[in-house]
C-alpha cells in the first residue's frame, strides 16, 4: 500500500478483476498512460531457414515479409488495416466512376467511420448541404442504398454524397 501512500491515498479498498502489476496500478492512478496496438514485422526473411521464418510468423501481433523480393507485403497491408480498426471508403461523383485510388480512411480511434465522418475528412461544410448518400458495398443490403449521416460504413465501401439545392 506504499504506492498508495505515494499518491496520497490513504483509506481505500482495491479490487482486481484480473492479473496486474504495480506499472498497471500506477498507471491506472495516473490517468496519463495511453496503450497503443502493435504490430511486429520481421523483414529480410528470404535469408532465413523456414524452421526459423515459422517460429517468427507464430508469434503474437507478428508479419514476416521479404521487401526485396516483395514476399507478403500485401499480407502485412491487410493485417495493417485488420489490427488498426482502418476502413477505406471510396468516393464517386454522379455520373463516373468511383476513384479507387485515393481513399478516405476511417479508424476507431481517430473517431466514428459513418458518413459525418467521411464528411468532415473532405469539409467540414460539406454537413451544412448533405442531404444524403448513395452507398455501395458490404455495409448496406442494396447496391446503392440511400443513407443518412449517421450509416457505418465498411471497408471498401463506395459512397456518392447528395447535397441540398
Amino acid at each position: 500500500m506504499s504506492i498508495l501512500h505515494q499518491y496520497k491515498i490513504h483509506n481505500c479498498n482495491l479490487l482486481f478483476n484480473e492479473d496486474a502489476s504495480v506499472d498497471d496500478l500506477i498507471d491506472i492512478i495516473e490517468g496519463n498512460r495511453k496503450y497503443i496496438k502493435c504490430i511486429y514485422v520481421y523483414n529480410k526473411i528470404d535469408m532465413l531457414p523456414l524452421s526459423e521464418i515459422n517460429a517468427i510468423a507464430s508469434e503474437e501481433n507478428t508479419v514476416v515479409i521479404s521487401s526485396s523480393k516483395q514476399w507478403n507485403l500485401d499480407v502485412l497491408k491487410e493485417y495493417i488495416l485488420q489490427k488498426l480498426e482502418i476502413i477505406r471508403v471510396y468516393t464517386k461523383v454522379r455520373k463516373e466512376k468511383p476513384d479507387f485510388t485515393n481513399p478516405i480512411t476511417l479508424t476507431r480511434q481517430r473517431g466514428s467511420q459513418t458518413v459525418e465522418a467521411v464528411l468532415k475528412q473532405i469539409h467540414k461544410d460539406m454537413i451544412k448541404d448533405f442531404k444524403y448518400a448513395l452507398v455501395w458495398g458490404r455495409s448496406v443490403k442494396q447496391n446503392p442504398q440511400r443513407v443518412d449521416l449517421y450509416h457505418k460504413l465498411e471497408d471498401e465501401d463506395v459512397i456518392q454524397v447528395v447535397k441540398n439545392n
